[in-house]
This record gives structure tokens, C-alpha cells and sequence, in this order.
């Protein structure tokens, strides 16, 4: 018989890979999306997953609707991916954000326990909530300090799986991820818009891109490789909470020399600030400006991850380096851009 699995969120990133490793293990796929004017299942399309998988009209902010889906469904795997997970937009509108990303986790785990406290539950949680950091690098039981309301809205929802696991026995587990990118990244993510943008200054179709702090420095893996730690999770023996991480970081403005690298152009760096620009060394042409309209009104200056029990505990580490990343996703950038 089948495993079923559950997958909020699923026309994202993350959702879409999980979708598809599912498949390939196996799995019946049902798939929570949120109806809008113009739906978007891009990502399932490019997988070429969208027709094996079963949609489920899905919304994270109403109960009654959590209980009736979970109730049709069945599934013995639920993965909570949805959210408002854009930073800075959570600024913009914070109330959202803490509604969606912070609540909706409260109405999908209470439907659990309603319907099968059985089901093994899955939430996403994220290296924001370490934001100030107190030590590095961090770990399952670094304090957190989050520094936006997409980082507060999170920490709600770990807490909250946390308090469900205690309260009600449920094998409820927390998967603090830091920075995953891919090809599937949304276009408004930074490391995304600068390969896009590579691609299309490769191609002639734009002259430079607007940047924000270009100092501040993340933890970035490959997203198919933390789609199995996910997994992996709910099949131990204990819920729990897991970092997965890379070990390593790098700065936004490495990020952007070693995308350019892949299409033959060398950054050379001019000014401090919100004046510095970017100039390709051979032409002089400014390919990069800073603009502080991008600047986040409380910035995560510094984030990198210890992932030992995620391997101990899991066999779980990550694979690709940091110039891989950049290399797949430069390369799909200038393919989709032809």
C-alpha cells in the first residue's frame, strides 16, 4: 500500500522538490495551494510532476477547511511549507505574515490532532529565527533572536509544533533550514535575482542590477539536497529539531563575483556604501549598483550552521559547494533566458 503525504505550499521551491522525491519513493501526493486570479504551478510544470499529483484547494488561515482537508486526505505525512517566506516583504506587511506563517501552523497541527494524532508532522523552520545571533556557528540550541516579523511569525509556529509534540504526543518535528537555493528559487529571493540577472546582462538584455547589503553573510545549500533531510526526519524513530546547513558562508557580494565568473566577467569593486558600484574589469561598464531601497529595516548580518546531528543522528550533509550552486543555477538562468 502506498504512503500517503500531505504537502503544503507545494507550487514553491521546496514544495515542488519534496513533491517529486515523494513520487520517486513512491508516495500518493497531495498537494495544498492556495487559489488566486492567475495560478501558478510553474515549478510542478518544469518537474513535469503537475498531473501526478493531486491538488488541494488549501487555505492556511481557515481551520474548518485544515480539518476537512486532512480528514479526505488521510495522509500518514504531513509537510508544512506553507508561508509568506519572503523577508522582506513580512515588513511590508507583518500582520500577514504572522497570520499565514505564524497561525496557519496552530490551524494545520490542531486539525491533526482532531482528525489522527498519528500523522507525522513536519514544520518548516528557518535560520532567521537565530537573526542577532549569539554564537556561531549555530545550533539546535543556539538562543534565538529573530530580527523581522517573517523571523517572529516562525518562531511561533516552531514553538507551537513544539508545544503539540509535548502536549499531545504527536511526532511533530521542526527542520530549522538555512538558506536553499536552486533553479526553482522565486525570482524575488537575492541569490535568484543575480543569476537571472547575469543571464540577461550574458544575453545583452539589461545593462546592471540594483543590489542591497551586499556584506551580510548566509549559510546557502542546494534545496533538492535539504528536501531529503525533511524526509529523513520524519522517518526517525523520535521527533526532534534539526539543523541542515552547509558549515560554511558567504557573502552576498561573493555570491555575485562568483556568478559572474561563469559568463567570463570580473567584478571590480568602487565606493563604500550606498555608493558602491560594481564595474566589469575589462570594459568598465557598472554591472552592479547599490540601492538602499533594498536595505531590510532590521538586518541578519552573519548566519552559518552546524549540521553534526543532522549527519549523527540522520546520515544526513550536504553535497554541493558553493560555486557548484552558482554554477547550476547561473547556467539554468542562461538557458531559460535564450
Amino acid at each position: 500500500m502506498k504512503k500517503t503525504a500531505f504537502i503544503t505550499g507545494i507550487t514553491g521551491q521546496d514544495g515542488a522538490y519534496l513533491a517529486e522525491f515523494l513520487l520517486n519513493k513512491g508516495y500518493k501526493v497531495y498537494g495544498g495551494f492556495r487559489r488566486l486570479s492567475a495560478q501558478n504551478f510553474l515549478r510542478l510544470d518544469e518537474l513535469g510532476i503537475t498531473n501526478k499529483v493531486t491538488l488541494v484547494e488549501t487555505d492556511m488561515l481557515d481551520a474548518s477547511n485544515l480539518v476537512r482537508t486532512i480528514k479526505e486526505v488521510k495522509p500518514l505525512e504531513v509537510y508544512n511549507l506553507a508561508a509568506q517566506s519572503f523577508v522582506a516583504h513580512s515588513f511590508k506587511n507583518p500582520i500577514l505574515t504572522g497570520n499565514v506563517t505564524g497561525l496557519g501552523v496552530t490551524n494545520l497541527l490542531e486539525a491533526i490532532r482532531i482528525i489522527d494524532p498519528d500523522i507525522r508532522f513536519y514544520q518548516a523552520s528557518t535560520s532567521e529565527l537565530f537573526g542577532l545571533a549569539k554564537e556561531f556557528p549555530q545550533n539546535e540550541n543556539t538562543p534565538f533572536y529573530p530580527r523581522s516579523p517573517y523571523g517572529v511569525a516562525k518562531l511561533y509556529g516552531h514553538w507551537m509544533t513544539i508545544n503539540y509534540r509535548e502536549s499531545y504526543n504527536i511526532f511533530a518535528t521542526n527542520g530549522i533550514l538555512f538558506n536553499h537555493e536552486s533553479p526553482l528559487r522565486g525570482i524575488e529571493f537575492v541569490t535568484r535575482k543575480i543569476t537571472n540577472a547575469v543571464a540577461n546582462i550574458h544575453f545583452g538584455k539589461q545593462e546592471y542590477f540594483d543590489i542591497g547589503n551586499m556584506d551580510v553573510r548566509r549559510d546557502w545549500g542546494y534545496a533538492k539536497e535539504y528536501i531529503e533531510g525533511m524526509w529523513s526526519m520524519l522517518q526517525a524513530d523520535e521527533p526532534g529539531t534539526y539543523v541542515l546547513a552547509t558549515g560554511e558562508n558567504h557573502s552576498v557580494r561573493e555570491w555575485i563575483e562568483v556568478s559572474f565568473n561563469f559568463i567570463e566577467k570580473e567584478i571590480i569593486w568602487e565606493g563604500e556604501g550606498e555608493k558602491e558600484i560594481g564595474r566589469d574589469a575589462k570594459s568598465g561598464k557598472i554591472l552592479v549598483k547599490v540601492n538602499p531601497e533594498f536595505f531590510r529595516p532590521a538586518e541578519v548580518e552573519n548566519l552559518i550552521g552546524d549540521y553534526s546531528k543532522a549527519k549523527n543522528e540522520l546520515g544526513w550533509e550536504p553535497k554541493t559547494t558553493f560555486n557548484k550552486l552558482a554554477e547550476i543555477m547561473v547556467k539554468a538562468d542562461i538557458e531559460k533566458n535564450k
